[in-house]
């Protein structure tokens, strides 16, 4: 591992952690701040809006100009971000800061292809899941850290914590290297995202395999409070669990075929949402949740997958639009997942169960046409 990975280690698994000390809690929090489950859907939908917006122009920008500069915007804009919401007292500037903070989700595109540049002999599927092993190393103390000081100090104290943490992850991210561009042969141009009809059709199977994967995840913090009665120390320990799978799985499903860990990863989830359903005891929901981690280690072994179908020089805009059907889901999917959660908290588990049985299916045959034929 080169110095420039070591540093992007270090900065992710510090970030994990501070976000790790709020970010679950976020449904809860914006209750506290008088929002019904219904609204905190179309909330958490628009900031999947905000998600949705920059993931393009971030990975057209990091073709074109670099992908250092887009990281350190990034950390930057997160910080600044979380300072805002750390000193909102009201529900207003509150989502100020949140929505800015959504906003920081462009780093995807320009720090997967920091890495999958810098990786060296790893696969790119090894490359990217070190991404999502180190910052979900690092949430795994942050929940249960961040339920202790809720349940002592309260919600709002957890910001001002996570602010400083995130001052030493930019310290981290500042010192690695710029990489040189990458550029491809004018004479003999690759072919146009636009015009590449397999990638189109996989970005329609991974569209898909999201929805039906996220669709139980919104409101199952609410779910666990209110329905499964669990403490916040005991939610900050399920969701510790959870960011333990998420480093786990991803270190564990790169080792397979990136289209075979894709399958075994939406099984996880699948089981996630089983767990859920049927489970009552924390250490049963912890198991869901340690299982959820599947959820994250399919983002990397898509992007492995989408790899193949395109050229090097395109490797930015093309995981930014594939950042953006993930945010376009989580727009998406909030609003829906509230309303259900309304009319009965449990039936949104079968249904997600069906749906990612249904996206299994779809993910053993296409992709296997599409990149292995």
């Amino acid at each position: 591992m080169n110095r420039n990975l070591v540093f992007v280690a270090l900065a992710l698994l510090t970030w994990g952690f501070g976000e790790g000390l709020f970010f679950n809690f976020q449904p809860i929090y914006l209750k506290e701040l008088g929002s019904s489950e219904a609204e905190i859907g179309l909330i958490l939908g628009a900031f999947g809006a905000a998600m949705a917006i920059t993931h393009i122009p971030a990975g057209r920008l990091a073709d074109r100009i670099g992908r250092r500069p887009l990281l350190v915007i990034a950390w930057i804009t997160g910080l600044v971000s979380t300072i805002i919401m750390a000193f909102a007292r009201d529900l207003p500037m509150f989502l100020v800061g949140m929505m800015c903070y959504g906003l920081t989700a462009f780093v995807s595109s320009p720090l997967g292809s920091y890495v999958t540049a810098a990786r060296g002999e790893w696969t790119v599927g090894t490359a990217l899941s070190m991404t999502t092993f180190t910052f979900n190393m690092g949430m795994v103390l942050g929940p249960i850290t961040g339920g202790w000081i809720g349940e002592q100090y309260g919600l709002r104290t957890v910001y001002f914590v996570a602010s400083g943490v995130f001052v030493i992850s930019l310290l981290f991210i500042l010192l690695i290297q710029n990489q040189p561009i990458d550029r491809h042969d004018p004479e003999a141009p690759p072919l146009n995202l636009l015009n590449n009809t397999r990638l189109k059709y996989f970005f329609g199977v991974v569209g898909f395999a999201v929805f039906a994967m996220y669709l139980a995840q919104p409101l199952t913090p609410n779910f666990l409070e209110d329905v499964r009665g669990l403490s916040l120390s005991n939610i900050g320990f399920v969701f510790a669990m959870g960011a333990l799978g998420n480093s786990l799985m991803a270190i564990t499903l790169s080792r397979f075929e990136s289209r075979r860990g894709y399958v075994i990863a939406q099984i996880m989830v699948a089981a996630f949402a089983f767990t859920v359903w049927r489970g009552t005891d924390a250490p049963i929901l912890a198991l869901g949740y340690f299982l959820l981690g599947g959820f994250r280690a399919s983002r990397p072994l898509a992007m492995a997958q989408a790899r193949a179908l395109i050229h090097e020089s395109q490797m930015g805009l093309t995981y930014g639009v594939m950042e953006t059907i993930n945010a376009i889901i989580f727009i998406l999917v909030p609003p829906l997942a509230g309303l259900i959660y309304e009319s009965n908290p449990l039936s949104i588990y079968p249904l997600a169960l069906a749906l990612i049985a249904i996206s299994v299916i779809v993910s053993i045959i296409v992709p296997r046409r599409l990149i292995y034929a």
